[in-house]
C-alpha cells in the first residue's frame, strides 16, 4: 500500500469518510450505526512503510435513534464518560492479492485486543482545489464480548436481543499535509 502513496503525512478527511458497524438486532435483523466524528493520521515514510494512528469520539455514535444512541453510549456499552475514544493503531502491513491486511491494536471501553482489516485501496489523486487525496474501504468483524461489551437480555422466543458479532466497514479519505 505505502508504496503506491506519497510519502509524507497524511490526516482523515472526516467529511467525507464513514466510520460504519452493524450488530444483528432480535435474532431476526441488523441495525447499522456510524461514528460521526474521528480522527486519524497516516505517515508514510520514503522507504514504503506506514504507521497509522486513529481515534473515534465514543460519544460521536449514530443509529438514528436517540433512545438507542444514548443507551449505547451509556455504562451498559461504550461507557462514553469513562471512556470517550475507540483507539486503533496500526502494527503491521500485509499483502494479500490486490488487496492487503492491516493489523493493529483495537481499544474499546479501556480492552485493547488485535485486530485485522481487509483494506481496498483505492487510489491517490488530485482533487479539483489541489488537495492529493487518497481512499480506502476496510472491513473487520469484532466479538463485542472480548471488548467487554457484555450487555444483553434474553428473548422469549429465544436467543438475545443483541449480537455479539460487530461488523466494522470503513470508506475513508485522506488528505495529503506533506
Amino acid at each position: 500500500m505505502a508504496a503506491t502513496l506519497t510519502p509524507g503525512t497524511w490526516t482523515l478527511d472526516n467529511a467525507h469518510s464513514e466510520i460504519g458497524m452493524t450488530v444483528r438486532h432480535a435474532g431476526i435483523s441488523k441495525v447499522r450505526a456510524v461514528f460521526d466524528e474521528a480522527s486519524a493520521t497516516l505517515q508514510v515514510a520514503e522507504d514504503g512503510t506506514s504507521d497509522v494512528n486513529a481515534a473515534v469520539k465514543a460519544e460521536s455514535f449514530n443509529s438514528k435513534n436517540a433512545d438507542r444512541d444514548a443507551h449505547v453510549r451509556g455504562a451498559d456499552f461504550l461507557d462514553a464518560e469513562t471512556h470517550p475514544e475507540l483507539t486503533f493503531v496500526a502494527t503491521g502491513f500485509k499483502p494479500a492479492g490486490e488487496e492487503f491486511e492491516l493489523t493493529g491494536d483495537l481499544s474499546v471501553r479501556g480492552v485493547t485486543k488485535e485486530v485485522t482489516f481487509e483494506v481496498e485501496f483505492g487510489g491517490q489523486a488530485v482533487d479539483p482545489f489541489g488537495a492529493t487525496r487518497a481512499g480506502f474501504s476496510a472491513s473487520t468483524a469484532i466479538s463485542r464480548k472480548e471488548f467487554g461489551l457484555t450487555w444483553n437480555t434474553a428473548l422469549e422466543a429465544g436467543g438475545v436481543l443483541v449480537g455479539d458479532k460487530v461488523s466494522i466497514d470503513l470508506e475513508l479519505a485522506f488528505v495529503h499535509q506533506g
